[in-house]
């Protein structure tokens, strides 16, 4: 049909062509896997804390250890989570470049530039737009 020709043109509203989306995309691959790895770490870090915590026995019980070790593991805990998001904010990132979405803002409809997405692959806001939210 006639129609369905536009429908796939209409699609694609990324201001980038597929080996641009691909470039992007290998960033986009490098950067998760970083950050799985990271995430991994954090997971092992955590684990050791609660099983050092309840391992008091070997140490010499003070409140200001414990404190310390609760206030370590709270931090991981945040670093754990902020890299979860981090990691769906990538794989959201993947997903518009499979829809062809990718590289539009969501504030001003506008294309975002090759270098902000190089530096922050899953934005979704130009730099004007970043601007002025502050």
């Amino acid at each position: 049909m006639a129609g369905s020709k536009k429908d796939t043109s209409k699609d694609r509203v990324s201001p980038y062509n597929d080996e641009e989306l691909e470039y992007f995309r290998q960033i986009i691959i490098k950067k998760r896997d970083e950050a799985e790895q990271e995430m991994e770490s954090l997971q092992t870090s955590l684990r050791e804390s609660m099983e050092n915590a309840s391992d008091e026995s070997a140490y010499s019980f003070h409140m200001a250890d414990a404190g310390t070790d609760a206030q370590e593991r709270e931090k991981t805990y945040m670093l754990f989570n902020r890299t979860r998001k981090f990691i769906r904010y990538l794989d959201d990132a993947l997903e518009r470049i499979d829809n062809k979405t990718y590289g539009v803002c969501k504030v001003t409809g506008k294309k975002i530039s090759k270098g902000r997405l190089e530096a922050v692959p899953h934005t979704q806001l130009s730099i004007e737009a970043k601007l002025k939210r502050r």
